[in-house]
């Protein structure tokens, strides 16, 4: 991993090339720009090229989310990494702290999700049969009293997926404010690896923020010396 110059928020670099850049996203800072000119993602583009074509992000991953963002430089890489994720021949695992435990070691969640519009308190995701279907599998890495460190695959890429699919389980994300229970240390949700079928493979995995490292270290997680 390498830093780079850039003022407008950390940018940590987990792999670059003249074709991608894969960057450890911090939490708090959407990854599109809007009307208002709030900092996104986006910001840090003219910093990773000067090219007048791109950058064009190849993803996306919430707000409150940190980790593993892939963003292409040229046109031909972002069609191929585009057509992965739809594909699926691009993996993408989460580390989640939970509140409460799940039942077993392992599993699988499978519910539909909508989205659900409300003009006072806006919009939020749902479990609804008339949703779009979306699954989930889960598996447990260690747990503490009343955490869960938890590896998530999202066999679909649903909006808030992991969030609404553990909170439905009874175990929302420690932190999560629209489907748990607000934390100080904010949402407990990482992109932690992403796997792209290139050739060569390009892998990497982004370490946890600081303020979700020691919820995971009640759960057992010890960080690589």
């Amino acid at each position: 991993m390498m830093s780079q110059s850039f003022s407008l928020f950390p940018l940590d670099i987990l792999y670059n090339d003249q074709r991608i850049v894969i960057i450890n996203k911090p939490a708090g800072i959407p990854v599109h720009s809007n009307v208002a000119g709030t900092i996104s993602i986006e910001s840090c583009f003219p910093a990773l090229s000067k090219r007048r074509d791109g950058p064009w992000l190849a993803h996306r991953l919430d707000t409150d989310t940190s980790g593993c963002l892939a963003i292409a430089l040229r046109k031909q890489p972002l069609i191929a990494m585009q057509e992965a994720f739809a594909n699926k021949t691009a993996l993408k695992t989460y580390w989640a702290v939970v509140q409460g435990h799940p039942e077993g070691e392992s599993g699988a969640i499978s519910l539909p999700l909508l989205k659900q519009n409300d003009r006072h308190k806006g919009w939020r995701i749902i479990t609804d049969p008339k949703g779009s279907p979306a699954t989930t599998s889960w598996r447990v890495l260690g747990r503490s009293d009343t955490l869960t460190w938890l590896e998530l695959t999202l066999h679909t890429g649903r909006t808030h997926q992991a969030r609404v699919h553990c909170a439905a389980m009874g175990w929302p994300i420690a932190g999560d404010n629209l489907y748990g229970t607000e934390h100080k240390h904010g949402l407990h949700l990482l992109a932690q690896s992403l796997v792209l079928p290139f050739t060569p493979r390009i892998a990497v995995t982004a370490p946890p923020r600081a303020a979700m490292q020691p919820a995971l270290v009640q759960c057992g997680w010890k960080e690589e010396t």
